[in-house]
């Protein structure tokens, strides 16, 4: 198992609109992200500042089944409405941090 972190921003005054996107996630693109191999998501606020955490077996094939879904395809443009981020054109997908401390 993979555990993947990292970071994205809201543009300022769309903290709220963020929020309540993902409040009413499509159901379909929860279906995706499972299909796809996520688990244990979780996206955490400070500020403008985004910080994502999941689980996947294989991040790469994750980030290339939903690069290549049309639904997160959808989701994706919808959400770079209220969002500034660097994506790796590789993956598509933010840089990803590096782990730095685990403890189970």
């Amino acid at each position: 198992m993979q555990r993947i972190a990292f970071l994205m921003s809201v543009k300022p005054g769309y903290e709220e609109e963020y929020k309540r996107r993902h409040d009413e996630i499509w159901p379909e693109m929860l279906e995706a992200l499972r299909r796809a191999g996520a688990r244990n998501y979780s996206i955490f606020r400070h500020g403008t500042q985004l910080f994502a955490y999941l689980e996947t077996d294989d991040f790469e094939r994750m980030a290339k089944t939903l690069a290549e879904d049309p639904v997160n395809q959808r989701w994706q443009q919808w959400m770079a409405e209220i969002m500034t981020q660097e994506i790796d054109p590789h993956t598509h997908w933010p840089p990803l941090l590096p782990e730095m401390f685990h403890m189970d």
